[in-house]
């Protein structure tokens, strides 16, 4: 299974007093038990995917505290969950990768934030904005606007995190409002520790139900009550919400000697201000800073009476806030001008416009901020000249490596299972000519880069199919799409598949059955191959053929022959309506994680056990490199020719083979140069193994001799 997380899960057992060190994710975790959750659910999704795999390790004591948690289907069943706490005084906690996952959840969150909650309702969210992200650049914070749900953005610490984790429920009960925690990459991963207290049972839970159902009409989002709610939300939650943060000091204010001058910034970029200052010489190692910092711990709503009461007295403040629009910036420029306070206000233009506000990032700033407003007691050319200094080593090293470093974009893994299919795909490009291939969210989307380069266009999660309807009548051939087995449950199947097969849509769809959400950690999803809870999993075949599609193959993703052959038949057969081929593959790491624990015991126990490898005959490898162009495996790669005569490098197979095959299934569909063979390295051989190895031996280095002397 993903990775396992059973001895980090003995930690949230800790109690009063008691010192927790570990993950970022696991002390949500553990503030979570703290808070007395009633239920809990999410949808996987980097960076906050090991929430979820903490949970599911943790089910024993969840069970235990009777709190009941599910593995969403998507992120709109999670946010739809917490329609629990709307009627009834339970706490509720979702999660997922946003923003792609709340774009996905919007309907549900919509609702839910028109409706209100009467118990705590948590919506934890990864989010995966910056260099380090893998998905579209956008922001959390405008859609809290939109929907009026509260933001909150700790500092990277975990005492602020389980800090923001307890209050965000009071918060929400305090101002009947759904509240959303954000957590960048580097806060669910960092480490540190906190004091732990108990964790609590809920006071309604799977040992202590409801006894009876509640029914209130000004909750359904119907007119006339969605006025109602409206007018609610202006002039009852969001005071209640702003009291609520004033009065117990969610914000915090950190004080410095340079009064004239301050920086206002978001919890979650307060430690990378801080190590920019440090750097600067405008903070020491123990974090105090020269400058007043007010850190914004919650984002939306503004407190603007905090805002002003720090602002006041200073002749300019530094607005430290990533990406477009800057919501925070100009609502700080509106509250300055409408109680006639003169304090400047700097922040696009010290701060790029857009973009992650990375170390470097963050030192620039700072110090364009100190070279425009020169505080009182700091002298501005020394810092200029400490960021100068620091900027240039990185040039420095530039120029001392002569050439830009490589970029490395991400990549499928060894003995990935889909590989084999984009190989396929290529070569079908090469056989038909250009075709449209509608790409998809997952390890899949990989195939768009070199070598590969296929797929035209991605538009969402499991959306592939879909977003091949509006072109696919408009080309003069039929059209290709992907899609993952994740996908498929996410959405795939009613958006892609019933909707082709309601339209009659003449195309094709390759579904990358690898078993798991694998881009994300391989969780399990409905059709996974090993569910230690749900033992019984979905067929994506039966599926498929119970809403109407008739054309279905399954093909082993290995086959590269094979696959070829079918995917020419997809797009050449006369049969009407959806062609779907389903790639089935297990997932290599997956696969990897199952077999190595197998192999090691059985070495241990003196047992017999055979692996695979491929290599390259150096004599016969051509150096014309196809087999690397048409497969890209990591593993794959060149070396210096071994023959005198001849100066290109030759293909070489490297020690992070994991016995796959694809080299060879290349060879043969593309008819390649037949260089590669297949070793089986034998340990722990039997008396047979040895036997035949002798005789083996024996007749090769006979045949070898007759081939010499013959020469």
């Amino acid at each position: 299974m993903e990775r396992s997380f059973a001895q980090e899960v003995e930690k949230l057992q800790l109690k009063k007093g008691e010192l927790f060190h570990g993950e970022g994710i696991l002390a949500v975790t553990k503030a979570l038990l703290q808070s007395g959750v009633s239920y809990v659910g999410g949808y996987q999704g980097a960076p906050i995917s090991h929430l979820i795999d903490v949970l599911g390790d943790a089910r024993d004591l969840l069970d235990e505290l009777g709190i009941y948690f599910e593995n969403s289907a998507s992120e709109a069943g999670a946010a739809a969950m917490l329609s629990a706490s709307v009627n009834y005084p339970v706490r509720g906690a979702v999660t997922w990768k946003s923003t792609v996952g709340t774009n996905v959840a919007s309907d549900a969150l919509s609702n839910l934030s028109s409706a209100g909650v009467l118990g705590g309702a948590l919506i934890i969210l990864g989010e995966d904005y910056g260099e380090g992200s893998s998905i579209i650049q956008e922001r959390t914070h405008s859609f809290a606007m939109k929907s009026q749900m509260w933001l909150l953005d700790p500092r990277p610490n975990l005492t602020s995190i389980v800090k923001s984790v307890e209050q965000g429920f009071e918060l929400s009960e305090a101002s009947n409002t759904p509240v959303m925690i954000q957590l960048r990459i580097r806060a669910c991963h960092v480490h540190g520790s906190f004091v732990a207290s108990d964790n609590r049972a809920p006071v309604f839970s799977t040992h202590n139900p409801l006894l009876k159902a509640r029914f209130d009409p000004g909750v359904i989002n119907l007119p006339p009550a969605t006025y109602a709610q409206e007018k609610h939300k202006i002039d009852q939650r969001w005071p209640a919400a702003v009291k609520y943060i004033q009065d117990n000091q969610l914000n915090e204010h950190f004080p410095g000697d340079c009064e004239d001058v301050g920086i206002v910034a978001p919890g979650g970029l307060y430690n990378g201000l801080i190590g920019a200052m440090q750097q600067l010489g405008l903070a020491d190692s123990f974090g105090k800073s020269r400058i007043p910092i007010l850190a914004l711990n919650v984002v939306y709503p503004l407190v603007p009476e905090e805002l002003l009461a720090f602002c006041r007295g200073k002749r300019a403040v530094l607005m430290v806030e990533e990406g477009q629009p800057n919501h925070i910036e100009e609502a700080l420029n509106a509250f300055l001008r409408k109680s006639d306070i003169a304090t400047e206000v700097h922040g696009k233009g010290a701060f790029p416009m857009a973009g992650e506000y990375t170390g470097e990032v963050l030192l620039k700033g700072v110090s364009n901020f100190i070279d425009a407003v020169a505080p009182a007691g700091l002298q501005a050319d020394t810092v200029h000249m400490r960021a100068t200094d620091l900027v240039r080593v990185k040039a420095d090293a530039a120029q001392q490596l002569g050439n830009p470093v490589p970029v490395r974009p991400p990549g499928f893994c060894v003995g990935c299972p889909e590989r084999p299919v984009f190989s396929a795909l290529k070569m079908t490009k090469k056989k038909f000519g250009d075709i449209h291939i509608s790409a998809d969210i997952g390890c899949h989307t990989f195939g768009a880069l070199a070598p590969f380069q296929v797929g035209n266009t991605v538009l969402g999660y499991g959306l592939g199919l879909a977003s091949s309807s509006g072109i696919g009548h408009l080309m003069d051939k039929r059209v290709i799409s992907i899609m993952g087995d994740g996908g498929f449950w996410h959405g795939g199947l009613t958006t892609g598949v019933v909707n082709a097969v309601y339209n009659q849509h003449d195309s094709v769809l390759v579904i990358m059955k690898n078993g798991y959400t694998s881009a994300t950690g391989t969780q399990v999803i409905p059709s996974s191959p090993s569910q230690p809870v749900k033992p019984v999993a979905l067929d994506i075949e039966t599926t498929l053929r119970g809403v109407g599609v008739k054309w279905v193959k399954t093909v082993p993703s290995y086959k590269v022959g094979q696959m070829l052959e079918t995917l020419s038949d997809a797009m050449t057969t006369t049969t009407p309506g959806l062609k779907v081929i389903i790639a089935d593959g297990e997932c290599q790491l997956e696969r990897q994680r199952r077999i190595k624990p197998q192999i090691a015991r059985s070495l241990a126990a003196k047992e017999r056990v055979v692996t695979t490898r491929f290599g390259i005959d150096s004599d016969v490898c051509t150096g014309d490199h196809s087999c690397i162009r048409i497969s890209g495996c990591p593993s794959l790669t060149i070396k210096p020719n071994p023959s005198a005569l001849r100066t290109d490098p030759v293909a070489s197979v490297n020690n992070g083979c994991v016995g796959c095959g694809l080299c060879g299934e290349n060879a043969h569909a593309a008819v390649l140069c037949p260089s590669f063979y297949k070793a089986e390295i034998i340990r722990n051989p039997s008396r047979f193994d040895r036997i035949k190895h002798r005789l083996r031996s024996k007749v090769i280095g006979w045949m070898a001799g007759q081939s010499r002397v013959a020469a």
